[in-house]
């Protein structure tokens, strides 16, 4: 069956249809909600709601552009909704001198992307939703700003402490690397 036919019966309620979407789309998915949870039971709670949202509106997709980007949307929306209701962002007005671009070197021979990534997922909240809509996703600091309900000078120093911190997570695992290997 094609996505076009899958989405329409999809759309008509058709029960095996949207366990089909669901089988073929939850794991990617979940992999999205992983980035923007605490933990695996977070992320599965955020998955169920995002799949009940997709459902819902699926009128709404007008069939221009990627399905599974209007879906991810959807996903990445309902985390940060969670979010937003449970977190404060900390809110900083600054102008960054620094290009915050330019500041997170890390050598991908000397650290695995597992090892990143766990990096990533120890960063306070606030930063992780920044690094990843940014960094990840490719959002730009105005959209993340609408997202998060914060100004676009906060989104971008907040994605300079999170590039910041990882580089620092990534340092001290160097050394530590480094201290074992003598």
């Amino acid at each position: 069956m094609s996505l076009n036919q899958l989405i329409k019966r999809c759309k008509s309620r058709d029960r095996k249809a949207q366990e089909e979407l669901y089988r073929t789309y939850s794991g990617k998915l979940f992999l999205l909600c992983l980035k923007y949870s605490g933990d695996r039971q977070q992320a599965q709670d955020t998955l169920q709601d995002g799949f009940l949202k997709i459902f819902e509106n699926l009128d709404q997709f007008s069939g221009k552009g990627s399905f599974e980007g209007w879906m991810s949307r959807i996903i990445i929306n309902t985390a940060l909704k969670k979010f937003r209701d449970q977190t404060v962002y900390l809110s900083i007005e600054e102008d960054l001198t620094e290009d915050p671009e330019d500041d997170l070197q890390i050598d991908e021979e000397q650290v695995e992307l597992a090892e990143l990534i766990d990096f990533i997922q120890e960063l306070p909240v606030r930063y992780r939703h920044v690094f990843n809509l940014y960094v990840m996703e490719g959002f730009s600091h105005q959209e993340i700003s609408e997202m998060l309900k914060i100004s676009p000078g906060t989104s971008k120093s907040n994605l300079a402490r999170a590039r910041r911190k990882l580089q620092e997570s990534v340092e001290a695992h160097l050394q530590l690397k480094s201290a074992r290997s003598l």
